[in-house]
């Protein structure tokens, strides 16, 4: 019987235990972390809408893993390469909202002084705009609003 070992006691790298077969093609991860995946959702989301509705329609075909994974790779794909063109244009706003998120537990609205600046960059480089799905149509977003209250008003 084998006893427990934490993975960061392990001398060697870590090993996938199952990988793909060889005949599925390989797509390069993502590779960022959280802070990075969140200041860039929405416009992964946008960029990548039509990747990602493809994925989805595919996702609803079929529950077999195998079968959506050439949608999955051009999701990946897309998403790698949205973010080398943030870094590549406007990489010291997103630095700069990485860092507040991280350092304000993920929370956008501690982050609105850096994500202006980042938004407007990304649309004069790259001419994406953040929009928030599902917020009314007859109101301004919510990060476009200069001065927003999030805590409840005694009157």
């Amino acid at each position: 019987m084998s006893t427990y070992q934490p993975p960061s006691t392990s001398s060697k790298p870590y090993v996938e235990p199952t990988p793909l077969p060889d005949n599925i093609p390989k797509v390069k991860e993502v590779g960022a972390t959280s802070g990075p995946l969140k200041s860039a959702a929405f416009f992964i989301g946008a960029y990548c809408k039509d990747f990602n509705e493809d994925f989805m329609l595919c996702k609803a075909e079929s529950r077999d893993p195998a079968h959506c994974l050439k949608e999955g790779r051009r999701v990946t794909r897309c998403a790698t390469d949205l973010l080398a063109k943030m870094k590549e244009n406007c990489e010291s706003f997103y630095n700069a909202h990485i860092d507040c998120l991280e350092n304000n537990n993920h929370e956008y609205h501690y982050c609105r002084e850096f994500e202006r600046p980042l938004n407007k960059c990304m649309f004069d480089k790259l001419g994406l705009t953040k929009s928030i799905p599902g917020s009314p149509a007859n109101q301004p977003q919510i990060h476009e609003k200069e001065k927003p209250i999030f805590t409840r008003m005694q009157k």
